[in-house]
Order: structure tokens, then C-alpha cells, then sequence
């Protein structure tokens, strides 16, 4: 058998004859180193593969952690903000209810319209709805968080000023009370008055500490304010006689009286019993004599009288 073989670039050949067992151990020769560069080929490509596939399973085991991991913050940051937002609207929650109940105080003491000031309902609100050429905004967290500040702030201030507003009228109305003003009595009229008189008993010239005030035997004394009774018992020239104490310098005096009502060291109320109309002691007829004493010199009651018109 003839064979070829090309021996050089230029395509000179070399003829030579072989047998046919040479020829048959060539060719097996040749498959033999074919099949295995193919296989060796084959193997590293697989190996190549498998290597890349791990790699590509690693990464994205990390950036699932990585993903998890930011979750699990977003979540924690939620959860605190939810906390903290809840806190925040407890805090107003109690500035409100506050807000609420003296503003009912406050209705009740300066006697407004109930119906006006309603705390029990929403305040009326209302206008045209938005514009839809004008974008609606929606809040962030943090401009919430700051409104929610701006508001709770806000509330405090009017809480505040209120309770200013609330000291000042108790600080009113407890003046109120304890300044001597009005009659000593529901019903009567004024026999003397307060300064020089003629002395109904010995007819001389003499001044007249009070203002008397006569009526049915019987009635009724009030106090002209709130105060301490310093003195419930017979005094000289007044007979029965009940003193009262309001404080600030004040004291009035309740003199001729039939019966005591009160007690020393007795706190009464303005416009409460003390006593009932009489002609004890240095007295011509049921009246009272009424006093104002004010840092131990008595003036003329007429002023408080009419004060309480």
C-alpha cells in the first residue's frame, strides 16, 4: 500500500509503501490520540463549568444576606419610628384632654355659651375642595415628625396661657369674695347713715361708725363676703355682735343682732346666714349696724353697698 505524506511548506511529498498491519496499528494510532485530546478537552470544560457555577452560588448567598440584612434594619427603623410616632401622639392625646377640661373651667367660670365653645365636637371646618392643576403633596415621615412637634409646641403654649388666664380669674373671683360688696341684708331699708348724726339716745353730736339697716325682726344677715369669724357673742353698745375677717386688711361688723348663727373660727361664705335681725344692746328698734373696717380704721360702708349692684 502507498501512502503520502507532505514533508514540507512548499508541498514536496514523500511517497513511501507500508503493510496492511501497519497501516490498521497508524490508524488506531490516531484515533487513539484524537479521543483523547477530545476527552481531556471535554473533562476541563466540565471542570471549568462547575467551578463558575459555585462562584455564581456564592455571590448570590451574599447578596441575599447583604438583602436580608437591610430588611431587618428597615424593619428595626419602622418599628422605632412607629414607637416613637405613637409616643408623640400620646403626649398630644394628653395636651388635648388638658386643652379640653379647662376650656370647660374656663366656660363655666366667665359663664360663656356652651354651645358655642363645644369641646365634646370637632371644630367646623370647610372651603372648596383643591385645585387639580395644583399637585397634592404627601407628607415625608420627618415633615410629620415636624408638624407633630409644631403642633404639640403649640398646644403647650395654649396650655400655658391658659392656665395664666385660669389663675387670674380664680385670682378674680376669689377677690371677689372676700371684698366686702352688697347689703347685710335681703330685705330693709337704710335708717342711718354713716358719719356725724345726732346720738338717738343722749341727742349730742356724735359720729356714726356704720350704716344701719332696719327690717322685720327675725330676718335674715348675710355676710357681705367671704372670711373668719373673729367674733360671735355680746360686745358693749352692739349687743349681739358678729365680726368677720376676709383678709387683705378687710373686716365688716354685724351688730344688734337677736341671734347668732356662727361660731368663732368659722369660715363663712359670701352671702351666707350669720345671724338673725334683732335690738340687743344699744338699739331703738330691729336693725343691723353694719361696719367696714379696713386696716383698723372703719369707712363708710356705702361704698361696698353699692358696690355689689
Amino acid at each position: 500500500m502507498s501512502h503520502i505524506l507532505i514533508t514540507n511548506r512548499r508541498g514536496k511529498t514523500t511517497r513511501f509503501n507500508v503493510g496492511i498491519a501497519s497501516s490498521l496499528m497508524i490508524v488506531l494510532l490516531v484515533v487513539a490520540l484524537v479521543g483523547g485530546s477530545y476527552y481531556a478537552g471535554a473533562k476541563k470544560h466540565s471542570t471549568g463549568s462547575s467551578s463558575d457555577t459555585d462562584e455564581l452560588v456564592s455571590e448570590l448567598q451574599t447578596e441575599l444576606t447583604e438583602y436580608q440584612t437591610q430588611v431587618s434594619s428597615i424593619r428595626l427603623s419602622v418599628e422605632e419610628n412607629m414607637s416613637a410616632l405613637a409616643q408623640r401622639l400620646g403626649q398630644v392625646k394628653a395636651h388635648v384632654i388638658r386643652l379640653d377640661a379647662l376650656g370647660e373651667r374656663l366656660i363655666e367660670k366667665v359663664k360663656l355659651d356652651k354651645g358655642e365653645f363645644d369641646f365634646d365636637n370637632v371644630p367646623a371646618l370647610g372651603g372648596p375642595g383643591p385645585s387639580s392643576k395644583k399637585a397634592q403633596k404627601t407628607l415625608t415621615t420627618e415633615e410629620f415628625l415636624g408638624s407633630l412637634d409644631e403642633l404639640s409646641a403649640k398646644m403647650k403654649q395654649s396650655s400655658l396661657q391658659l392656665d395664666i388666664l385660669e389663675s387670674m380669674i380664680m385670682n378674680k373671683e376669689l377677690h371677689a369674695e372676700v371684698f366686702p360688696s352688697g347689703r347685710p341684708i335681703k330685705r330693709g331699708w337704710i335708717s342711718s347713715y354713716f358719719g356725724y348724726r345726732n346720738d338717738p339716745f343722749t341727742g349730742r353730736r356724735a359720729h356714726h361708725d356704720g350704716i344701719d339697716l332696719a327690717g322685720k325682726k327675725g330676718s335674715e344677715v348675710i355676710a357681705v363676703a367671704s372670711g373668719v369669724v373673729t367674733w360671735a357673742g355680746k360686745r358693749y353698745g352692739y349687743g349681739n355682735l358678729v365680726e368677720i375677717n376676709h383678709g387683705n386688711g378687710y373686716v365688716t361688723r354685724y351688730g344688734h343682732n337677736e341671734d347668732i348663727k356662727v361660731k368663732v373660727g368659722q369660715t363663712v361664705k359670701k352671702g351666707e346666714t350669720i345671724s338673725a335681725m334683732g335690738s340687743t344692746g344699744r338699739s331703738t328698734g330691729p336693725h343691723v349696724h353694719f361696719e367696714v373696717i379696713r386696716h383698723g380704721r372703719t369707712v363708710d360702708p356705702m361704698k361696698y353697698v353699692k358696690a355689689g349692684r
